[in-house]
């Protein structure tokens, strides 16, 4: 019955390990049913979603989400910005992660686009200032860092903190996988059905569909094909 009741959620077959005792599963459901009524008072809505314990979120008014949205403890979310944050069906948010949709008062940010069934791994930061754009299906690492904007520096006589920022954005692409400690710099694009290796750095430069991208700064290595 909880795997039917899962995958009715998820709206993709679910089961559950046959080896999770029923103590655990017990304890699971009941961390997640105030997780529940966490997500219900904030977000003021009884559509089916997850808030864990710690968790801040400010101006959850624009956030838009599809089904089954979950936000692990100890996560920060400021939607404050321009478009604020549309978050799609299944989005899974995972352990401390951070999302800041705006870097200074001085400029609100543009914010954050996620697509159906994203996984984010603990410990990621996303800066949506300059707008982040993340395509269906792809999933990040532990400890991934997004950048979408930088700060302008040409001018010798005046200190770097007061010549302003630029922004492009960052785009990547549906079913990506994302390795963990990756570091996204402004203006990157990344192809659909990508690959990028754990630590690589991206500077700002398109990558095409299926690339396998690693390094630092980080290039194509590879390209995935279909093996028979």
């Amino acid at each position: 019955m909880l795997n039917k009741l899962i995958s009715l959620i998820k709206g993709e077959e679910f089961k559950l390990d046959k080896r999770l005792s029923s103590s655990f599963i017990l304890g699971f459901l009941l961390t997640r049913l105030w997780s529940y009524i966490r997500f219900v008072f904030i977000f003021k809505t009884l559509k089916i979603g997850f808030l864990g314990r710690r968790s801040k979120v400010i101006r959850a008014k624009d956030i838009k989400f599809g089904k089954n949205l979950s936000i692990d403890r100890e996560c920060f979310l400021n939607a404050l910005s321009e478009q604020g944050m549309v978050l799609g069906d299944n989005v899974s948010i995972q352990k401390r992660v951070i999302i800041e949709c705006s870097g200074s008062l001085k400029s609100l940010g543009k914010g954050l686009v996620i697509g159906n069934n994203v996984g984010i791994g603990t410990s990621c930061f996303l800066g949506c200032a300059g707008g982040i754009e993340i395509g269906d299906d792809t999933i990040l690492g532990n400890n991934i860092s997004f950048h979408s904007e930088n700060h302008n520096f040409k001018n010798l006589d005046v200190p770097i903190r007061l010549q302003g920022v630029n922004r492009k954005g960052i785009k990547i692409g549906k079913n990506c996988w994302i390795g963990a400690k990756v570091t996204i710099l402004d203006g990157s694009i990344v192809g659909e059905g990508c690959i990028i290796a754990a630590g690589a750095v991206l500077t700002g430069k398109s990558f095409p569909d299926n690339s396998i991208i690693g390094g630092v700064p980080a290039k194509i290595i590879s390209t995935r094909t279909n093996y028979l």
